[in-house]
């Protein structure tokens, strides 16, 4: 049952937003700014963000060589470019909406381990770096054969380094908690335990049906207009649309004592990755070793990828190196058939932004910046 005073005060909006992720939180921002007089609701069923916004390994994202060489063998040089060009927009507004100091922001490049068999795609480096450069207006990559040494990786997998000057490292933590913080001050508002059941399209509004953990029965909020920014989870609500989950698993070590490198790092077309924070190895990865595995929706851990992400450490990051292990997470991502975020009308009402690809640090602040003008 809902009281009088709930029903007036609780249940209509102009706009709800459901889920608080990157993408989610930064939409409801866009819409506060353009429409500063309107109510603005994120539903979030979690205590915090379900998939990856809070589970991530802190990257800027915008991509390592392999990975865009990799890139260039399933799609076409202008669309891969044009991707890259979003992850930049989107990293420069969240930056510039935040500020660096408040999300742990450093530009310091990034470095690619690059191993035998990998070595022929150093000839497109150049090519890469030309296709790049309208985008970034400077050289992304470098080889810098010369710092392998002194990072102290094991030189019988890396047989060449590629520096990336286009990545960055993030605190996810500040960082989503300065969305929040950003949010809240603009006055949107914000219910976490919000299961959202389905929604309902009315003549003159929608309505959104969510559970009420505590009182066991459902409630209707209404909207004018209702932007889904469920990422992986999006099936749910939006069941024809092109999302695949796939867990991105992580592990950290304690401190390790004498670790030669700071910064951030991949390998294997981007498929790992790996940073040090405080004194700490972070590094995830591995999905393409059990894609079937990994297209899940579970958050659980896999003991192959766990075990593999062990063995990577001992063997290619800290060889000679004794660690331990402190934490293991992970997160939920979502794809489809291309690497393009998804941001659509499906009405007059009822709008999506969703898909990111496993980049949403660097996609997620302009997907929201398309939907809030889709909306209008």
């Amino acid at each position: 049952m809902v009281s009088y005073w709930e029903r007036q005060s609780f249940t209509g909006y102009d706009y709800i937003v459901i889920g608080s992720g990157i993408v989610g939180l930064s939409a409801a921002i866009e819409l506060k700014e353009k429409h500063a007089n309107a109510s603005v609701l994120i539903l979030e069923r979690g205590l915090l963000p379900t998939g990856a916004s809070t589970r991530n390994a802190g990257f800027a994202c915008m991509g390592s060589l392999t990975e865009l060489l990799d890139d260039l063998n399933g799609s076409n040089e202008a669309s891969v470019i044009a991707l890259f060009e979003e992850r930049k927009k989107g990293l420069e507004k969240l930056r510039g909406r935040l500020g660096d100091e408040r999300i742990g922001y450093k530009a310091n490049g990034s470095y690619e381990l690059i191993n035998e068999d990998e070595l022929p795609m150093l000839e497109a480096m150049s090519r890469m770096n030309e296709l790049l450069m309208p985008v970034t207006g400077i050289a992304s990559f470098r080889l810098v054969n010369e710092k392998i040494e002194s990072f102290g990786f094991a030189k019988d997998y890396t047989r060449a380094l590629v520096e990336n000057n286009c990545e960055g490292e993030i605190n996810t933590g500040m960082m989503m908690r300065a969305l929040i913080n950003f949010a809240l001050s603009l006055g949107v508002e914000i219910k976490t335990g919000a299961d959202v059941i389905r929604f309902e399209e009315t003549e003159r509004s929608v309505n959104v049906i969510v559970g009420d953990p505590f009182r066991a029965e459902q409630w209707t909020l209404s909207c004018d207009k209702l932007l889904i920014c469920t990422n992986a989870f999006t099936k749910k609500l939006l069941p024809g649309e092109d999302v695949v989950p796939g867990r991105g698993q992580v592990l950290i070590t304690k401190p390790v004592t004498g670790l030669k490198f700071k910064g951030i790092y991949h390998f294997d077309k981007g498929y790992y990755y790996f940073r040090e924070i405080d004194g700490r190895v972070l590094f995830g990865g591995g999905r393409n070793l059990d894609f079937a595995g990994e297209t899940t929706e579970q958050f659980e851990l896999s003991k192959i990828i766990q075990n593999n992400l062990e063995q990577k450490l001992r063997d290619i990051i800290l060889p000679d190196t004794p660690f331990e292990i402190d934490m293991r997470w992970s997160g939920i991502m979502a794809f489809g058939n291309n690497k393009g975020p998804i941001v659509k009308a499906f009405s007059n009402r009822v709008f999506g932004a969703f898909r990111m690809g496993g980049m949403g640090v660097a996609l997620g602040s302009r997907a929201a910046e398309k939907a809030a003008q889709l909306i209008g």
